[in-house]
């Protein structure tokens, strides 16, 4: 893997490059960043920070986002597939429609975030907070909600998830679904 700096992306980014797969990008400075579109599979974010950014239809399938801050971002139809974004702040982000498929999510904040319609089959969002996020027609089968914060989430349909005694459900209480 080749790495190169945010800066460089961001310019390449400008000039008409959309493909920037199977790179460590250092220096994700990225305050309101317009990269739609762009393809960042199998890439390694550094320390990203994100937040206000259009990702919108951007792919980041198996890439390593740990960590990131892209709260507020526009992630609207964004292919986010095997990706980790382990103890990701993902706050009012848009995911509508995204493609989370398979992604860790682990421990992550995704408070307020806007994932109607996204595919969440087997992702693991054990430990996420998902307190008042919209869920409606969101897609859950397989995926592992134990020790996540459900709080006031819209629109959740929680069958054929994985939850545990440490889940709290949108009507706030705890425990496992019978």
């Amino acid at each position: 893997m080749k790495e190169v700096d945010f800066k460089q992306i961001l310019q390449q980014y400008r000039e008409g490059k959309r493909g920037f797969q199977s790179l460590i990008i250092a220096g994700v400075e990225g305050f309101e960043s317009d990269l739609s579109g762009a393809d960042f599979s199998d890439s390694i974010f550094e320390a990203a920070y994100l937040p206000y950014s259009n990702l919108s239809q951007a792919r980041f399938r198996q890439t390593r986002l740990a960590g990131a801050e892209l709260g507020d971002a526009r992630l609207f139809s964004t292919d986010l597939t095997g990706a980790y974004l382990s103890e990701g702040r993902l706050v009012r982000a848009n995911l509508r429609q995204a493609c989370l498929r398979g992604t860790n999510l682990q421990d992550a904040d995704l408070s307020g975030a806007d994932l109607r319609g996204a595919d969440l089959t087997d992702a693991d969002l054990s430990g996420a907070k998902l307190i008042r996020a919209n869920l409606t027609e969101a897609l859950l089968v397989g995926t592992s909600l134990q020790g996540s914060n459900l709080f006031r989430a819209i629109g959740a349909n929680l069958a054929g998830t994985l939850c545990d005694l440490n889940t709290i459900f949108p009507d706030g209480h705890r425990g496992v679904m019978g």
